[in-house]
């Protein structure tokens, strides 16, 4: 499982026009879900997610996570982060999990990540989607479980 992480002071996403999550500061991931992401992968991700420390403490250094802050987490399906990209002009997606098995990864890890944090949006799996984020830092991660 891999996720693109960025703090932000706000983001949402919108599907034919209506926005169907929408957080103020946070964190925005975009999840692809591979094969082999079996239920200690999942887990894993969402304790990174909730754990991982991005925002500033009172001395102005990352020593503080999403789960310290309280802040909303947006969690978006983007397969393509599973690109096989070294080679040509064209990505490959092999490495991403089918839209089944992307599907329910995706699934459990906002079902994991609401049953420990009050905040938690998402897009529309499958859907074309168009997101909008206020990046603050700026300030990006790429996670892996």
């Amino acid at each position: 499982m891999i996720s693109l992480i960025q703090r932000v002071t706000e983001a949402s996403v919108r599907v034919d026009g209506e926005v169907v999550g929408a957080i103020g500061p946070g964190l925005l991931a975009l999840v692809a879900v591979q094969p082999g992401d079996d239920e200690a992968r999942i887990a894993r991700m969402a304790e990174r997610l909730l754990g991982y420390r991005v925002f500033a403490d009172a001395a102005g250094r990352m020593n503080r996570s999403l789960a310290d802050t309280g802040g909303g987490l947006l969690l978006v399906s983007q397969f393509t982060l599973a690109a096989d990209t070294r080679s040509g002009m064209r990505p490959s997606f092999t490495s991403a999990a089918s839209p089944e098995d992307g599907r329910r990864g995706f699934d459990r890890l906002v079902e994991l990540c609401r049953a420990r944090h009050p905040v938690v949006e998402t897009g529309r799996f499958g859907a074309h989607m168009v997101i909008s984020l206020v990046n603050d830092g700026p300030v990006t991660f790429q996670l892996q479980s």
